[in-house]
């Protein structure tokens, strides 16, 4: 009797739909940026106008990010996102220091950062000393690292229920606002010659970003998407034109309750509005919001941040067993587990400010290479359906390439402890790669199915 041929690989279960992309994305982008980084940036800048002009410059990478990436979502439909488009432009060893950069710093080091947010907002409810903070941080990734393996559709569930309550709690703090704000005032931070502005300006577009950080999160579970070439490009632009309207709608309402300075004096900048505007319960509702903000940001992340190393697996680039789903709940556990358990590491360690810059800064070098990407397939494969192209092409996914080098290179001249640690933390990945090609079935360039 001859033996069977082994069995297949089982793929990722395509369950997910368009309002599932899109709620990935308002989810996974509205976390804690918008409720505590405008205090960094009024710091940074010193009046409305430019406080308002950093947010509306983070929107526009964004969009343009999101319109550039939506043709490489609608060609190459697969989990992993950001690291197949990588692959597939550049060959496997960029898109592997991608994703063991997404691992070390840019994904772990965005869940490490919302859950420290967690514990400062939570502490407005319950006193915490330095542990009890920390404490509160793991077990806000822990608890929904367990959540993410017991099924996607779990994960989205609590995903698409904590994307309706954030946005909720943002439009109630806007409505706190405008109701009981007091008007701000023009008054100046600090007068800055113009070249320390400009500086500053790249530094706080550098801190909004962070609070747009996400935008990009569904491609990488595009794998579990009925319909991917059509509702990943849907999510991307339709979810990031919608968190764009929220944070300057946000923006304003801040403005109007408090003047600059007093914007960039706090410390719990959404909570003392409301508070201040409405009284202590309307910082009580606030808070209780932004907690369930940045709960649902993190479970965003949890949710997708494992199908980039299920697709490094299945390539040979990842421990093999991240590759593999689990036998009832078709997860993978496994990379759920990995993620989960650095990130809470991550969380223990780094300070909310040092955090957000160590993953804008690595994120962006990645995510300007992946927007040049759209350009180098059209040329390396020009026979690759493309069911959508991207719009202005090449000279919006050429603004978004100028746009990532200028914020990167700015932030290397700012801020060079940080910036040098993430490269470095990135560079770790060279000799790790060269390891893991010597293993037999390890990428070749060839795209996989997954």
């Amino acid at each position: 009797m001859e033996p069977s041929a082994p069995p297949l690989p089982r793929a990722l279960p395509r369950i997910l739909g368009a309002l599932d992309g899109i709620l990935i994305v308002v989810g996974g982008v509205i976390g804690s940026g918008i409720f505590l980084v405008p205090s960094n940036i009024a710091a940074l800048v010193g009046t409305p106008a430019l406080l308002l002009a950093v947010f509306i410059t983070g929107g526009a990478l964004t969009l343009a990010g999101a319109l550039a990436y939506a043709e490489m979502g609608s060609a190459l439909p697969g989990a992993g996102g950001l690291y197949v488009y990588l692959r597939e432009a550049y060959g496997p060893g960029l898109a592997f220091l991608y994703g063991w950069a997404l691992f070390l710093v840019i994904h772990s080091g965005s869940m490490a950062t919302l859950a420290v947010a967690f514990s400062i907002y939570l502490g407005y409810f319950i006193p915490l000393s330095a542990w009890g903070a920390k404490a509160a941080s793991v077990a806000c990734i822990l608890s929904l690292t367990v959540v993410n393996v017991l099924g996607v559709r779990a994960g989205a569930l609590v995903q698409n229920v904590f994307a309706f309550l954030k946005v909720g709690g943002l439009l109630l703090l806007v409505v706190f606002a405008f109701w009981g704000g007091s008007g701000s005032s023009s008054a100046s931070v600090v007068h800055l010659p113009l070249g320390s502005l400009a500086s500053n300006f790249g530094l706080a577009v550098v801190a909004a970003l962070w609070a747009y950080e996400g935008w990009h999160l569904v491609t990488f579970s595009a794998g579990e998407f009925k319909r991917p070439e059509r509702n990943v490009p849907f999510a991307l632009v339709v979810g990031s034109l919608v968190v764009v309207a929220l944070y300057l709608v946000a923006c304003l309402a801040y403005l109007r309750a408090f003047s600059i300075d007093r914007i960039a004096g706090s410390t719990r900048l959404a909570a003392e509005v409301a508070e201040a505007s409405v009284g202590p319960w309307g910082g009580a509702v606030v808070s209780a919001a932004i907690v369930v903000s940045v709960f649902g940001a993190t479970n965003a992340l949890l949710l997708t941040g494992p199908r980039v190393y299920y697709a490094m697996a299945q390539d040979g680039l990842f421990f093999a067993s991240a590759g593999r789903l689990h036998a009832r709940f078709e997860t993978p556990a496994v990379a759920v587990v990995i993620q989960g358990f650095w990130a809470a590491g991550l969380a223990c360690v780094g300070s909310f400010s040092a955090l957000f810059t160590y993953v804008v800064f690595t994120g962006w070098i990645f995510y300007g290479l992946g927007a040049f990407g759209v350009i180098r397939l059209r040329r390396k494969r020009p026979e690759l359906e493309r069911p959508y192209r991207a719009f202005c092409y090449p000279w919006l996914p050429l603004l978004f390439v100028v746009s990532a080098v200028l914020l990167v290179a700015n932030t290397l001249v700012q801020n060079p402890g940080p910036s040098s640690a993430g490269l470095a933390l990135v560079a770790s990945g060279l000799p790790v790669y060269a390891m893991w090609r010597k293993k037999p079935g390890s990428a070749t360039g060839i795209r996989t199915p997954v």
